[in-house]
Formats: C-alpha cells, structure tokens, sequence
C-alpha cells in the first residue's frame, strides 16, 4: 500500500467524484482511477460505489477513511516535525472558520503567518463550528476558530479569544425598535426568526439560551451567510440574535441588548488536537494571533 494510493482514496471520498478529485491533485482521471483499483485489489473490497453523477463510500470505504485519514495527518506531523528540528517550518496549515467571526482578524493573521513561514502552505476551510470541531478531531484541520457550544468534543482543546453579549437586531419600524428597550428571551416568544443553519456556533448557543429559558422559537428564515440574515432583518422579515459586532455590518438596523443572558454568550475559541497532536504549524499561528496583535480591531467590525 503507497501513500499515494491513501492520498488518492481520500481526495475522491472528500470530493465524491473522480474528475474534480483529478484535476485537485493535479493527476490524471485514468491514472487517479488506476491508483484506487489498485488499493481496492490489495483491501479485497470495493471501496466506492461508482454512479455516473458521482460516488460514495462502501462500508469497507467509510471503514479505510478514518485510518486514511490518521495515517495522512501523521505522515504530514513527521515532515513537520523533522523541519522544525531544521529550523524552517514547512509542510501544510489547514485552518478552519466559522464566518464573520470575533477575536481574531483572520485575513490578516494569514499573510503575517505567509510572511513569517513562506514555506508553509494554507489551506482555509470555512464552514460552522460543529463541522468544524469534528474535522479537527479526524485530524483534517490543524485548528479552527470557532465558536464554543456545549456540543464541543472533549477530544480537542481551546484556547479562550474573546465573549460577546447577544443582541438583537430589528427593523427600525419594528415594534421592538420603537419601544428602544432592552429585551429578555421572553419577549421574543412570538416573534419570527431569521437565523443559521443549527451548524453555526451562534445558532447553536442562541437555540441553548432561549431553551434554558423555556422560550420556544419560531425560526423562518435559514441561511447560511451573514449578509444573507441582515438583508432579511433589512426587509422586516424577521428579527435575529447574534453576536454584538454583527451590529457594526448594518448600522441601519435596530440593535438591542438581550436581557438575562450571559455577558459572554458567544465565546470564540481557537480549537485544536491534544498537545501531542498538535502541528507546529498550528503552534506558530497561535503563538502569532498571542503576540502579533491581529485581534478583531475594537470597533467591532468584522474583517474574517
């Protein structure tokens, strides 16, 4: 069994379809279908079930992708490792974000990292923080920024970036809006939601608080992105709760502050393997976010 073959394997279970895994790799389709042929022959399992739209994992592939996966990450930790020995980090930093995120100017972090470590190559995922948590527990992240839920896995770590409060944003004619006061979960009850795929860590910890407040939401209106939600608070089609910087990307709209609930409810997080397991790629991020000052700026804005 090659390495190649396991690279191969995953790039086609990740992708679901030969071509685009191809042209990913930078192989050829003949020569990428030949290289999982040949670990199917040695596995004595078909590993995928070829259709002509795309393929999915037998129960023998769903078995082999974990492994793959492991092997793939600790091959990559020894290149690492022994270039770190050398003095010169290389090798790959795969990192992950949820978007719009507080604590951590993501943009700017990344090309103080390439300046620093041009030989390391980024890769950037951006997806929510539940996907995100399991990604870097399969060892297919480095780390991630994310925003922590009581759903986090106890197999990672976190280190603490910043908390928000919760907020409200209204359309001005709003009722809410023209009371001008701060709300609590109850006063909500009947109102329609725009919201987050439940992926999302806000949503995640805005669905915690308002059920350990016994409040019952109606959510409407789901979306999986940030401007998407405010054009739909834009056109009075319903109120959202969400981090107190999102504010900042729409100041036509009513923002109030959300009673009863914790002054840090959306608590940002860098997540990331056991110590051991760590990359030095992912140490040297961290350890530039910690003395670099690529924070959030402090007017809230939201650069990632």
């Amino acid at each position: 069994m090659e390495l190649r073959h396991l690279q191969h394997f995953v790039a086609v279970a990740e992708d679901q379809h030969f071509t685009r895994a191809a042209e990913r790799l930078m192989v050829s389709q003949s020569g990428l279908s030949a290289s999982i042929r040949a670990l199917e022959r040695e596995l004595r399992a078909p590993l995928f079930v070829r259709t002509t739209r795309r393929v999915t994992l037998t129960e023998a592939g769903r078995a082999l992708l974990g492994e793959a996966e492991r092997i793939l990450a600790q091959v990559r930790s020894a290149h690492e490792a022994v270039a770190a020995v050398q003095g010169v980090l290389r090798g790959t930093l795969a990192l992950g974000t949820e978007q719009c995120i507080a604590g951590v100017h993501v943009a700017g972090l990344l090309a103080a990292f390439r300046r620093r470590h041009p030989d390391v190559e980024i890769r950037l995922r951006q997806a929510g923080s539940g996907a995100l948590a399991e990604e870097v527990a399969a060892g297919r992240l480095d780390l991630a920024f994310a925003y922590r839920t009581q759903d986090d896995t106890d197999q990672l770590r976190s280190v603490s970036l910043t908390g928000e409060p919760m907020t409200v944003l209204c359309h001005p004619s709003h009722r809410l809006a023209t009371a001008g006061a701060a709300v609590t979960p109850e006063d909500l009850g009947g109102e329609v939601f725009v919201d987050f795929h439940p992926d999302w860590g806000p949503r995640r910890t805005t669905d915690a608080a308002f059920a350990s407040a016994g409040v019952r939401r109606t959510v409407a209106l789901e979306v999986n992105d940030v401007h998407s939600l405010l054009d739909l608070v834009d056109e009075n089609l319903g109120v959202a709760v969400v981090p107190r910087h999102f504010r900042h990307k729409r100041p036509t709209l009513t923002a109030l502050p959300l009673k009863d609930t914790d002054e840090t409810a959306y608590e940002t997080v860098a997540l990331l393997p056991p110590e051991t397991a760590t990359s030095p790629a992912a140490r040297a991020l961290i350890t530039l976010l910690e003395t670099g000052g690529l924070a959030t700026p402090p007017d809230g804005s939201c650069p990632s």
